[in-house]
C-alpha cells in the first residue's frame, strides 16, 4: 500500500497557554472521542469505512489554541469533553490530503502534566506500559488504538452497556510488574507500527475490563 492510499484519523487537543489540559484527562477525552466516532459515525460511515479496511488504523493528534481551535471546530468533527480537556476528532483523510485549517497544526512536542491525584479507575481501563517514554501526543494516539481495540473485541451488549456509562475510560499507568502480565492475559494490546517516537512492535497500551480476558489470542 503506497502514501496515497493510506488513510488517518485526525484528532485535535485544545490546549490554551493559561489553562492546558491535565494529561490523563486528554488521553481519555482522545479515547472517548474515537469511540464516539466508531459508535455512531453518522454521515461520517464511508469515511470510516474506508480507513479500517485498510488494516491500519493511523491517528494522528494536533494540538490548537485560540483561533487555531476554532478554525478546527468549525471543520466537521466531533469534540468530546473530559474534564479538563477538549479534543475533537475529524473524520479520516487521506495521509497526504490534509483540511488546510488541520494541516497547518503542530503536531510535534505536545507535552501535559497531571497536576492532582488521579481517583479510582474505572472500566474499561487503559493501561500505558510504564518502561516507554511518549510524548502526551503520542499517548493520545495510543490511548485512541487501546479503546478501539477495545470496542471491537466487545460484543453487542457489552457496547450498549458501555454507551449507557458515556462511553467513558480510564487512562491510567501500569506498575512495573503489571504490564507483562496484562499483555499476555488475552487482552487488546496496541503494538506500535513505529512510525514515530517508539520501536515498531513495541506494546504501548493494554485495554482492561473484566469482559476482555482472554477475548484476543496471544501472538
Amino acid at each position: 500500500m503506497n502514501d496515497s492510499e493510506l488513510m488517518v484519523l485526525p484528532l485535535v487537543v485544545r490546549i490554551e497557554r493559561a489553562a492546558p489540559p491535565e494529561r490523563t484527562d486528554a488521553l481519555e477525552a482522545a479515547a472517548m472521542a474515537v469511540l464516539s466516532l466508531l459508535d455512531d459515525p453518522g454521515e461520517w460511515t464511508d469515511e470510516l469505512h474506508a480507513w479500517q479496511s485498510t488494516g491500519k488504523i493511523r491517528k494522528v493528534v494536533r494540538r490548537a489554541r485560540g483561533a487555531e481551535w476554532r478554525r478546527a471546530s468549525a471543520l466537521p468533527g466531533r469534540t468530546v469533553e473530559q474534564r479538563t480537556a477538549e479534543v475533537r476528532v475529524h473524520p479520516p483523510v487521506p495521509l497526504d490530503a490534509w483540511p488546510r485549517d488541520l494541516a497547518r497544526l503542530q503536531v510535534s512536542g505536545t507535552e501535559l502534566t497531571d497536576t492532582r491525584e488521579l481517583g479510582p479507575a474505572e472500566a474499561p481501563v487503559l493501561w500505558a506500559n510504564p518502561g516507554l517514554s511518549m510524548s502526551a501526543g503520542k499517548a493520545m494516539a495510543q490511548a485512541g488504538h487501546a479503546a478501539q481495540l477495545a470496542w471491537w473485541a466487545s460484543d453487542r451488549a457489552e457496547r450498549d452497556a458501555w454507551r449507557e456509562r458515556g462511553l467513558t475510560v480510564s487512562a491510567r499507568t501500569a506498575a512495573p510488574g503489571d504490564f507483562a502480565a496484562l499483555v499476555a492475559a488475552g487482552l487488546p494490546v496496541v503494538r506500535d507500527a513505529g512510525f514515530t517516537e517508539i520501536e515498531p512492535g513495541s506494546c504501548t497500551f493494554v485495554a482492561e475490563a473484566p469482559w476482555l480476558y482472554g477475548r484476543v489470542s496471544r501472538p
